[in-house]
């Protein structure tokens, strides 16, 4: 009995996203980085995991106020407290495995960076289908600040999985207004990223440029419910950050201390600031082609293309927000763009092919392997051959050896 053509398709295509997974994975998972030493970051948040489990969770509020204390006499700023979730999340890994805190907070960095190249990926599907959803899926198996996540105990990409999910989250609920469960599912991302890192304030107002831009661009239904929880879901996450650290006041003086130490502290300086294009020249860099697809991709917009539009004004309007912070730039941060500039590069691609016809398929096969083996590439260049473990300008110029 032969196979029917769609369910060969289906077949092949299932294929082709366990082989592309398997492949993420492998190389998230497998050591691989050249910079083994120890992070000064990373250090500190195996110190906090380990305050945990010697104090109990209950130990919380004093924490909080040690650090207080402490950061009133540095110099510069170290990272506060308040990245909880990243922090319980290792404790967690630590009590169930007993794995020593370094070690599982760098476990819980590998997870999340599968996790959210699946994220990613069904993401993409449910915008664009199911090609759409195993190109970004390829793209993101092999996006060279994925893996660097993945390498180290950083929270980055951590952080960057729970803006994806939140900025998913969004997007279903506006196609599918009134869906208590995908209400309560981001009224509860909402949260979690609050309780990650303050940076999810850069979210959170790329979140509401989205619901804005909604009333011209009819991205979906932004129903008072919907409002109600966008509101209410960060609002959740405030208040555990309270509880957390004992009392307001002291949750104010954490971030007070953090904003004024961090605009002083000397490698801030020295690394964190630029103009408003450093971004763009950082990614361009780093990961050329992909870039100049996913800008590429802007000048073919059309009025179906919503999807495109929708994840575009998420990144330009955080992007607005992240270049303008003094000598509180660094490409770490820009990982929660890799999703949407992912789907981009790979609608470049495929609209292009279009001309095509019948090659179309086999041409964006191919233009998206070359553009992973380029990834790979990358990856390998900056933090295999030259042990990049900070990704500041100067030396991902002096990785391809444009400054010597």
């Amino acid at each position: 009995m032969s196979v029917a053509p769609n369910s060969r398709v289906r077949f092949a295509w299932l294929a082709a996203f366990l082989l592309v997974s398997l492949v993420g994975i492998a190389v998230r998972v497998s050591p691989s980085a050249g910079f083994r030493a120890i992070g000064f970051d990373e250090g500190l948040y195996a110190e906090y995991v380990d305050a945990l489990s010697h104090y109990g969770i209950t130990s919380y509020p004093d924490i909080a106020q040690r650090y207080v204390i402490t950061q009133q006499h540095l110099p510069g700023a170290v990272l506060p407290p308040t990245r909880f979730l990243y922090i319980f999340a290792g404790y967690a890994w630590h009590k169930t495995t007993g794995a020593d805190a370094l070690h599982a907070l760098h476990h819980v960095s590998t997870l999340f960076a599968v996790l959210l190249m699946f994220a990613a990926a069904l993401f993409a599907l449910r915008l664009g289908g199911p090609r759409t959803g195993l190109g970004v899926l390829a793209l993101m198996a092999c996006a060279p600040t994925q893996i660097h996540m993945a390498q180290h105990a950083l929270i980055d990409g951590f952080f960057a999985f729970w803006a994806t999910l939140c900025l998913w989250l969004l997007w279903e609920n506006l196609r599918q207004p009134g869906q208590w469960r995908l209400l309560l599912a981001y009224g509860v991302a909402l949260a979690l990223l609050v309780l990650t890192k303050e940076n999810a304030a850069f979210v959170y107002l790329g979140l509401l440029a989205v619901i804005g831009t909604n009333r011209f661009a009819q991205f979906g239904t932004a129903t008072p419910a919907l409002l109600l929880m966008t509101v209410a879901g960060p609002l959740a996450g405030l208040v555990v950050l309270v509880v957390l650290a004992g009392d307001l006041p002291t949750l104010i003086a954490i971030y007070r201390l953090l904003v004024a130490k961090a605009s002083v502290l000397p490698y801030a300086i020295k690394t964190g600031d630029g103009p408003w294009y450093r971004y763009l020249v950082d990614l361009l860099v780093i990961n050329p082609l992909l870039l100049l697809l996913a800008i590429g991709a802007i000048f073919r917009l059309r009025e179906p293309a919503k999807a495109s539009l929708y994840l575009l004004v998420f990144v330009a309007a955080s992007y607005v927000l992240m270049c303008n912070v003094r000598y509180g730039m660094n490409l770490r941060y820009a990982n929660i763009w890799d999703m949407p500039l992912c789907y981009l590069a790979f609608s470049c691609v495929d609209d292009i092919s279009q001309s095509l016809r019948r090659s179309r398929h086999a041409a964006t096969v191919v233009v998206i392997a070359v553009v992973c083996l380029l990834e790979l590439r990358q990856y390998y260049t900056f933090f295999v051959q030259h042990d990049l473990y900070e990704l500041i300008t100067a030396a991902l110029l002096r990785a391809v050896q444009i400054l010597k």
